[in-house]
């Protein structure tokens, strides 16, 4: 990613008010539904593959298209997640209820700009696939409120490093590169309020999640990186401090390796 060309476009007025995203050009893609076999006990955040998609158009390019339908995986999930997670009976406590309210609506408001935004742009949304949050009985996040915090976290800490992964991806549409820093900041205020719910500190140190099963080490693989455009964090802040002033990407495919052991 180009940092510099995007902190140059927040320079420009341009970027504020850029028109509406227009284009003739269509792509169909399909997030693949394939189940996966392994199991929360093996680690099997890491495990699964489940995007296709054609490379036929020009504009938009490929890399801003599959970035938003990536995208929109993500949403679909964690609006089904909470919309399932409210609609448990006793599942949220009364006092944590109106959190997961509020990130419900913004999950589905999420859905419905990237939607929307891919209508725009002449492309079919992805339809939202059929989730299993018990990833074939190995959990259970609508019986244990526990489970659900876990599942939640794991979620959002996804999603902020993943939006971060696709941004070099956007950038040749300043209107959709805006909405997604808008989202990004909001799914890491998301992130935060979950693991400080669960008593973590808000940041990630050391690629640790705190207190997270082994399961979800793919969410943090690499969050322990200290060096940053050649310099050493970590010497200059101690290892702990210098990994947690930076968070890491996840690339397309970790994220979508992710997402897709929650697809039947």
């Amino acid at each position: 990613m180009n940092i510099l060309k995007i902190l140059d476009q927040l320079s420009d007025d341009k970027f504020f008010t850029q028109g509406i995203l227009t284009s003739n050009k269509k792509q169909s893609y399909n997030f693949g539904t394939q189940k996966q076999t392994s199991t929360i006990s093996r680690g099997s955040f890491a495990s699964g593959s489940a995007m296709a998609s054609k490379s036929s158009m020009l504009e938009p390019n490929d890399a801003l298209t599959d970035a938003l339908q990536l995208a929109l995986i993500l949403e679909y999930l964690e609006d089904e997640y909470y919309a399932m997670g409210l609609g448990a009976s006793s599942l949220i406590p009364s006092d944590d209820r109106v959190v997961f309210q509020q990130i419900s609506q913004h999950e589905a408001a999420h859905v419905n700009f990237l939607r929307n935004t891919l209508t725009s742009l002449g492309q079919t949304p992805g339809a939202k696939p059929t989730f299993d949050f018990t990833v074939g009985g190995n959990f259970d996040p609508f019986g244990d409120y526990n489970q659900f915090l876990i599942l939640a976290q794991a979620f959002e800490d996804t999603g902020v490093r993943a939006y971060k992964g696709q941004a070099g991806n956007v950038t040749s549409n300043s209107t959709v590169l805006q909405a997604a820093l808008q989202i990004h900041s909001v799914e890491a205020r998301h992130a935060s309020q979950v693991r400080r719910m669960r008593a973590n500190k808000g940041w990630i140190e050391l690629g640790n999640g705190g207190n997270m099963p082994p399961a979800t080490d793919p969410v943090y693989d690499g969050e322990g990186n200290t060096m940053q455009a050649g310099f050493d964090t970590g010497s200059a802040f101690g290892d702990a401090a210098g990994s947690a002033a930076y968070d890491e990407i996840l690339t397309g495919s970790q994220a979508t390796a992710i997402a897709s052991l929650f697809i039947v």
